[in-house]
């Protein structure tokens, strides 16, 4: 059908707008909504895509939307990399993390929903040991995970803990930032890496010169980083950091392998001394509707200290077993069995992991 009828042309599509569609969003209580050409928007709730109904986006649809978000600098970025990660904040909204992307349709979006009201550790459902690890004075507290296992609200809860009942000064380094602060008795300097810091590596070198009590490190992503945070946590600091691992003992010989052979006996030595916790989560849908945590739980002790100087990684796991009551540790295995006997998770959840 021509485009002109009767000597008019015909009214150009409307377009949708993202900061309405953001908001209808969250009546869903997704964790995420994806933009990508030939689909209807597209938002995630308990681990599953759901199309809304709503028409199919179009290349011009989905630039319009996305460059709405960003400033000039950021198109720039984009348009220069074809990738680009940034959070926002959108009032009376919410908080959201973006990613934007190339595909060969054209441009994608990707937004990851972040709480404004950051949950304490007994809203999250944290055990109650948690609230002991953040009482160190120094060392090394990771959380481990795959995406979107719900690692980042772990940490803020944690960080939460300390702001309301130490006064501390608190540095976060991420790419982006997340979870925003609220100084409370805590003081935050919260950095994003690539608008406030050239880099993770930059940001925790310069940090040791900023008077710090607690280091967050939003991913260790290289050799350069998990050495400056070793050294931190050497030195006297409280550093907290994430990797995307899926055990405790994984995590431990993911740190080691990231360095050359002739480094990694030091860096044994390192974390043999420095490590305090490990906590590996993932997020698994809780029957009838949302989700639950499962979280092993390693804590380091001299029997675990041993076995990481001693290259013995492969007998931590049997450690973690042994007078659990005293140690507060636990293994992915009995949580899902906990979970399981509850009658909170399926059976196939249970076989899935």
């Amino acid at each position: 059908m021509s485009d002109e009828i009767q000597g008019q042309v015909a009214p150009e599509k409307q377009r949708l707008d993202i900061k309405k569609l953001l908001k209808s969003v969250l009546a869903f209580k997704s964790s995420d909504l994806h933009l990508v050409v030939g689909s209807e928007p597209q938002i995630r709730i308990d681990k599953e895509l759901r199309a809304l109904n709503l028409p199919v986006l179009d290349a011009k649809d989905v630039e319009s939307m996305a460059y709405s978000l960003i400033e000039d600098k950021q198109k720039k970025e984009f348009e220069e990399h074809n990738e680009l990660d940034f959070s926002f904040e959108l009032e009376g909204v919410g908080r959201f993390r973006a990613n934007y992307y190339r595909t060969i349709h054209g441009i994608a979006c990707a937004f990851r929903m972040i709480p404004i009201e950051i949950p304490t550790l007994d809203e999250y459902g944290n055990p109650p040991i948690f609230k002991e690890l953040i009482k160190k004075e120094k060392g090394l507290i990771l959380v481990t995970g795959p995406t979107g296992s719900g690692k980042s609200t772990t940490l803020a809860s944690m960080l939460h803990e300390i702001n309301m009942t130490e006064r501390r000064h608190i540095i976060t380094i991420e790419d982006p930032v997340e979870f925003v602060h609220k100084n409370n008795k805590s003081l935050f300097s919260q950095r994003d890496v690539g608008s406030n810091t050239a880099s993770f590596a930059a940001a925790l070198k310069y940090s040791l010169r900023q008077d710090p009590d607690i280091i967050l490190i939003g991913e260790m992503r290289d050799a350069e980083t998990i050495g400056a945070a070793l050294t931190a946590a050497e030195t006297g600091h409280l550093v907290f950091g994430t990797l995307h691992t899926n055990s405790a003992p994984g995590t431990i010989n993911r740190i080691i392998d990231v360095f050359d052979g002739e480094e990694q006996a030091q860096v044994r030595a390192q974390l043999a001394s420095s490590l305090v916790a490990v906590i590996s989560q993932t997020l698994i849908p809780r029957i009838g509707s949302g989700k639950v945590a499962t979280q092993e739980i390693l804590i380091t002790n001299p029997a675990i200290q041993n076995q990481i100087r001693e290259d013995k990684v492969h007998q931590i796991y049997s450690q973690m077993q042994l007078n659990q009551t005293e140690t507060n540790m636990t293994t992915q295995t009995q949580q899902l069995l906990e979970l399981l006997q509850k009658y909170h998770i399926k059976r196939e959840c249970y076989q899935k992991l």
